[in-house]
């Protein structure tokens, strides 16, 4: 086979490989994304259990940079610290290097029951996570078969005169050999791909164990790079999260590539083969992360706040972002709605910023911050209404029905943070004003029930926003069962409430009032949020016209 045609047949393999993994992420990610979002928020107070939770995460979305992106939007909102999203990222570290394990071994036998299975799953089944799971087994059969593929289109290079050369390079080379890993390992942007393409090579005998561990250490350096990437243009927390789990990785891949210069290393110990060598060192250097760099978190957070500082906290600037909303473009409605949707954007951060602290507000009195948020509710009014007088001068205009049907969605938008605004600045904080007014607490299950309604807000509002900005039909679904479920939550939570009412619980009755109301309240946030889902679930056919049963109707 000529030299060109083994390069294409390669290239066609890796790029099967990185569709695979995506395939396999975006269809559990639409499966279960609440349950991984719930497993990786409840655990966030226990250290070693946030580490659990990563590892179980990435598992199950094959990717770090994926659980990054996760528990970086988690902290923007405020539902997770640095520190604790630092050791959720060690483990999905880990997590990734045990995905690499089980998808080096042979399985090529299973690509034709998976692609059975899931292809049934994905185009009989109408059940969402039926279907997205469909969707994941695909992915992992197409992994499967890249990697069969990339094993097939490597084997004339073993007659390649040129093919000693590199690799001898290489081997005496571990600085080009360590960056080139972290170069693929960022092209791809998955760790996991680089680390399975030199398993492959290894298992055809084009990879020593010499040029392996440099390349699998530099990959290790380039995944973590990939979410520093990622969310360079992200809230200061999100990429303090980024930046300090790249330190961890890249560091102690330097560490460990100078000292196995200087160690010789048992690898027999490793292995029998020179691939299982490979992946094993790749695990153990991630369990080794763990072990090492999990005491370091705090410290670490700290040191990511010193080095990525908040230039408005720093110069003691409140200024705000000026609107977004720019009237030289009318004569081109596509730009002008892009400045509405933008300003939408802004308008929800202001919301989101009044929403996140609410829950501190009943155990610690602030009136300090209770001002702060009452003036960032009337920004969040301003921003309403010249939203609605723009639109209103823009349909002064000759507009095509789709402009007009997206200006009154846009509208409704602001209409719906409006009124979220309200809810927090005229409603929230009133009661609770009232509860530190009357010394009022409330219990302990109660106070946990609140919060966790609270945090699922939050996750919820982020899922809104991505469904505003990308208009995406399976997030606007996931969207609306976030409302079902929120409004089941909320009826366990009110019988809860009552039967510590009846059995007499203190702490309870003299707060009843107000945790009902809370209640309500944060429902009433989410589902204004999910209204963001509804234009898109309408204009795909899939509303239907009313919730009650046709024979009722």
């Amino acid at each position: 086979m000529q030299f060109s045609a083994v390069i294409l047949h390669l290239a066609g393999a890796v790029v099967l490989l990185l569709y695979s993994t995506r395939l396999v992420r975006t269809g559990l990610e639409r499966a279960s994304g609440p349950a991984l979002r719930d497993l990786l928020l409840t655990t966030r107070r226990n250290t070693i259990m946030n580490v659990v939770a990563g590892v179980f995460v990435a598992i199950f979305l094959q990717s770090s940079t994926a659980v990054a992106l996760l528990v970086s939007d988690f902290a923007a909102s405020g539902l997770l610290g640095v520190a604790a999203a630092l050791s959720i990222l060690l483990g999905a570290d880990l997590g990734t290097a045990i995905v690499v394990q089980i998808l080096s071994f042979n399985l090529g036998w299973l690509i034709p029951a998976l692609l059975v299975i899931g292809g049934l799953l994905f185009l009989r089944v109408r059940e969402r996570t039926l279907k997205q799971t469909g969707r994941a087994i695909i992915g992992v059969a197409f992994i499967l078969l890249s990697l069969k593929m990339i094993g097939e289109a490597t084997i004339p290079l073993r007659e390649n005169p040129q093919l000693p050369l590199i690799v001898g390079y290489l081997s005496q080379d571990v600085v080009s050999a360590f960056v080139l890993g972290g170069i693929l390992a960022f092209a791809f942007h998955s760790s996991v791909a680089a680390v399975l393409l030199f398993a492959a090579f290894s298992a055809q005998g084009l990879l020593p164990i010499d040029a392996g561990l440099p390349l699998v250490l530099g990959a290790n350096a380039g995944g973590g790079l990939v979410a520093v990437w990622l969310t360079r243009m992200s809230n200061i927390k999100a990429r303090r999260i980024t930046a300090g789990n790249f330190i961890f990785r890249g560091v102690g891949a330097v560490i460990v590539l100078v000292a196995i210069q200087y160690v010789d290393l048992p690898y027999q110990e490793l292995g029998s083969t020179e691939t299982r060598q490979l992946v094993n060192f790749h695990l153990l250097f991630n369990a080794a992360l763990v072990v090492f760099c999990l005491p370091l978190v705090s410290l670490l957070a700290k040191v990511c706040e010193r080095l990525i500082r908040d230039p408005a906290v720093e110069d003691g600037d409140d200024l705000k972002p000026a609107s977004a909303l720019d009237r030289g473009v009318f004569q081109y409605p596509e730009l002008a709605l892009a400045s509405v949707t933008r300003e939408l954007l802004r308008m929800a951060g202001i919301v989101e910023v009044m929403v996140t602290p609410i829950m501190d507000f009943f155990v610690t009195s602030s009136p300090k911050k209770v001002n702060q948020i009452k003036q960032l509710d009337l920004e969040v009014n301003k921003a309403h209404t010249e939203i609605k007088l723009y639109i209103a001068e823009l349909g002064q205009g000759e507009l095509e029905p789709d402009d007009v049907r997206r200006c009154n969605e846009l509208t409704a938008f602001a209409v719906n943070l409006e009124r979220v605004g309200d809810i927090v600045a005229k409603d929230l904080l009133s009661l609770t004003v009232q509860m530190h007014k009357n010394g009022l607490k409330f219990s302990d299950e109660g106070r946990e029930e609140l919060t966790s309604l609270h945090e699922r807000v939050m996750a919820n509002t982020q899922l809104a926003l991505n469904v505003l900005v990308s208009e995406d039909l399976d997030s606007a679904k996931q969207l609306i069962e976030e409302k079902d479920r929120m409004r089941k939550l909320e009826r366990e939570s009110h019988a809860r409430h009552l039967a510590r009412l009846g059995s007499g619980t203190p702490e309870s009755i003299a707060t009843s009032d107000i945790h009902l109301e809370t209640m309500r309240a944060l429902r009433e946030i989410n589902s204004r949020f999910a209204g963001f889902a509804y234009p898109i679930l309408d204009k795909s056919g899939v509303l239907l016209d009313s919730r009650l049963a046709s024979e009722v109707r």
